[in-house]
């Protein structure tokens, strides 16, 4: 399948590099070909610059935002930073019609740090905007009416996502909410693809807000192993 991946993040890498490997065609999205092209510097995460990276995965096209997802079959997965997501997303909403929306991105509130209660040796547990009555990905679909959104990947860290096995064989769970069922199998089908075999329909994206709230416990347990050490969470039945 021609599939997009929106962002040059390490999480968006990630999938880009894993789809590839399974055989399909990944066009990549960024705000300025230019200027990602011209980048040789590492990233604020601390990710190689993209050349390099895309020096080590021949394949991958490079277009805009919107030429990624007008050149996507059907799916296209979205790494743009929550913060700017909605606003990014809005401004391609013709080259995203009709189309299957994978999201993972969480809402997260920058620059809170001075009035966090609970500082942590690697950092302060996050703070999200919206919480509670709202989520990023409602807010997405309300943006993209005539997109089928699905939230998902959201729970794990995206290399774990991309390659299940790593933790515990495989055998976690990972979760996906949207309001159309074939959009969903989808992006079950996909998952299917990278190795998982626990997959867990939440019903509709109303359970998003659940999804990215849970980051909150994702960093505390990544707080509690250490920095770096890859975990899963499975849901017992």
């Amino acid at each position: 399948m021609k599939i997009a991946v929106l962002g040059t993040g390490g999480g968006a890498r990630a999938h880009t590099a894993r789809l590839l490997e399974l055989g399909h065609e990944v066009y990549v999205g960024t705000r300025d070909v230019e200027a990602t092209m011209a980048r040789t510097e590492p990233d604020m995460m601390g990710n190689a610059p993209y050349p390099a990276f895309l020096a080590e995965h021949p394949g991958v096209t490079l277009l805009t935002f919107g030429g990624a997802a007008a050149a996507a079959d059907d799916l296209v997965v979205n790494g743009i930073d929550g913060h700017n997501a909605v606003a990014a997303l809005s401004a391609i909403a013709d080259d995203l019609a009709g189309k299957t929306l994978v999201d993972y991105a969480v809402p997260y509130v920058y620059g809170h740090e001075s009035e966090h209660p609970w500082p942590t040796p690697w950092g302060v547990m996050p703070k999200f905007d919206p919480c509670d009555t709202d989520s990023l990905g409602e807010q997405i679909q309300r943006a993209l009416p005539r997109t089928k959104v699905v939230k998902s990947f959201v729970t794990q860290e995206q290399e774990t996502v991309a390659r299940p096995g790593a933790v515990n064989g495989g055998d976690h769970t990972m979760f996906v909410a949207g309001a159309d069922a074939g959009a969903k199998q989808r992006v079950t089908e996909l998952l299917r693809e990278y190795g998982w075999s626990d997959v867990l329909d939440l019903g509709p994206l109303v359970s998003a807000r659940g999804m990215e709230m849970y980051a909150h416990l994702h960093s505390a347990i990544g707080f509690a192993l250490g920095f770096g050490t890859p975990f899963g969470i499975k849901v017992v039945r």
